[in-house]
């Protein structure tokens, strides 16, 4: 069964909220066997809505819509829909009564718009809405099935998982349900990854290899259809495998967890610490470790020695190492491997990190934009200190190089 999910709200077009409804339904359908080939956004306008519909029926077997069940005169979704299919708009009494109750309760005056929320198009299903008033619909008509959900997240995800699961669970056939798994990357581009593995991405056929980008950290998903849980493993499994042989080294998790989860848990298991010093990174790759709950077990602390005189005040590194004639300066190999070496001292750490750099948008101490010097010290091992050269924002160059000492440390904690 194909789908495609219909969001109406002039709201999202203007940029007002984001349209996370999609992803969530996406996600849902996926586990129910359904592929979504299209998403439409389309505002509160009766002649845009039905030629969406128009379009959407066209080349879907489904048709979901989010949005526009409320009680005002913008909300059109079951009016243009049933005018559509050449069907009345009647009130489903239960939902109604509901309504009525809640306006008693609260002793309120129930305005007649209200009565709209409680209207279902002539030979649908209502679909009980449990956080909220607006009643749902599922319908097929003429081949096409039709779902009608609210907008507001809050009501919608439950309705998904709740009354609209039933309505869709009786209409499927024989669908086989979508089972995924997510490959986690580090220290590789995602055209360099692509690259590596173009002969399984052009011959794929099932299991499909799909690659998604982030900052600092390339995703593969690799996904079937199956009956059964098992009958996926094995099939994802043999992928799997597959792609280990090609780009193994820089496979650092098979779920959804980032990069820095993965170092926490590695430390955890091998009971060892981190500690860091960050200059250039402003704290980032702190802020990235704690985020991990239970952290602190593994992750000491850090410090951020953003001017010469905490880097010496906090790390002890001699004035004559960061500035003056000669003087190595605080953009430098040497003086990433010293602050990577006393925060591991201070802290009485295994491991210690260092960043130091130029962010932008102008040079430091003659040195360019994007120039980072990452350190790893090890207890028992000499530091070692990577040079990058890194493009884009400030922002975009400090998660980069944060992302990079990760990594080094990952290979080296694993």
């Amino acid at each position: 069964m194909k789908a495609e999910i219909i969001a109406v709200g002039t709201e999202l077009l203007l940029g007002q909220i984001v349209n996370t409804n999609a992803q969530f339904i996406s996600q849902k359908l996926a586990a129910y066997g359904i592929d979504v080939y299209f998403q439409t956004v389309v505002g509160d306008n009766a002649q845009r809505i039905r030629q969406a519909i128009e379009t959407g029926r066209s080349r879907a077997d489904l048709l979901i819509f989010t949005g526009g069940l409320g009680p005002t005169q913008d909300d059109l979704t079951k009016d243009v829909l049933a005018a559509y299919l050449n069907r009345g708009l009647v009130i489903h009494e239960p939902s109604m009564a509901k309504i009525e109750d809640l306006f008693s309760s609260r002793g309120v005056h129930m305005v007649e718009s209200n009565r709209r929320q409680a209207l279902i198009i002539e030979g649908s299903e209502p679909l009980a809405n449990e956080a909220g008033l607006a009643v749902g619909n599922g319908i097929l008509a003429d081949g096409t099935h039709y779902l009608l959900l609210p907008g507001p997240p809050k009501e919608m995800k439950p309705m998904m998982e709740g009354s609209a699961a039933l309505w869709l669970q009786s209409v499927l056939g024989n669908e086989q349900p979508l089972h995924s798994r997510l490959l986690k990357f580090a220290g590789v581009g995602e055209s360099n990854l692509e690259a590596k593995l173009i002969g399984l991405i052009e011959g794929q056929n099932d299991p499909t290899i799909a690659p998604y980008a982030s900052e600092g950290e390339v995703s593969i998903r690799v996904s079937t259809k199956a009956s059964t849980s098992e009958e996926a493993n094995r099939k994802i499994d043999a992928t799997v495998e597959l792609i280990k042989e090609l780009v193994g080294e820089h496979l650092y998790a098979q779920e959804d967890i980032p990069l820095e989860e993965q170092v926490i848990r590695l430390l955890r298991a091998s009971g060892r610490k981190l500690a860091s010093a960050e200059s250039i990174s402003g704290g980032l790759l702190a802020e990235l470790m704690t985020s991990i709950p239970g952290s602190s077990g593994e992750f000491a602390g850090g410090v951020v020695t953003y001017t010469n005189e905490m880097k010496h005040a906090l790390l002890g590194i001699p004035m004559s190492q960061l500035e003056g004639p000669g003087a190595p300066g605080a953009i430098s190999e040497s003086t990433a491997a010293l602050m990577a070496e006393r925060a591991m001292a201070i802290a009485n750490a295994d491991f210690g990190v260092s960043l130091t750099g130029v962010a932008g948008p102008s040079e430091a101490e003659g040195k360019p934009v994007g120039l980072v010097y990452a350190a790893l010290a090890q207890r028992g091992k000499p530091t070692e200190v990577y040079t990058m050269n890194l493009r884009g924002s400030r922002q975009i160059i400090r998660l980069r190089a944060v992302k990079s000492i990760l990594h080094r440390l990952w290979l080296a904690v694993r």
